[in-house]
């Protein structure tokens, strides 16, 4: 999980590299302001649906580990209830197994 969180960042920082970019290249090409607005509010359009759309990505991701980690959890804890009825089974303490 590790991974992810170096994934976000990388994403989150061409995020913004690519918003400010996109800004500075609109705010300085010789336009009228009314059609620097509208090329402004569409890029940020574009920039929102795909933040969306990664973050959607992300989410899944996540759900996905927490998934794989749950069902982790379970298949050890039914191999120590297992192992704990064993040792019960046989008249032994779990300490004489040690």
């Amino acid at each position: 999980m590790g991974n992810s969180n170096s994934t976000v960042r990388v994403f989150g920082a061409l995020l913004l590299g690519a918003a400010i970019g996109g800004a500075l290249g609109v705010l300085f090409a010789p336009e009228k302001g009314s059609e620097t607005r509208k090329k402004l509010s569409t890029k940020g359009s574009d920039l929102t649906d795909a933040m969306k759309e990664k973050i959607q990505e992300l989410i899944e991701e996540f759900s996905n580990e927490a998934e794989t980690v749950k069902d982790k959890a379970k298949e050890y804890l039914t191999k120590g209830k297992g192992k704990a009825n064993e040792y019960f089974e046989n008249g032994k303490s779990v300490v004489d197994q040690l």
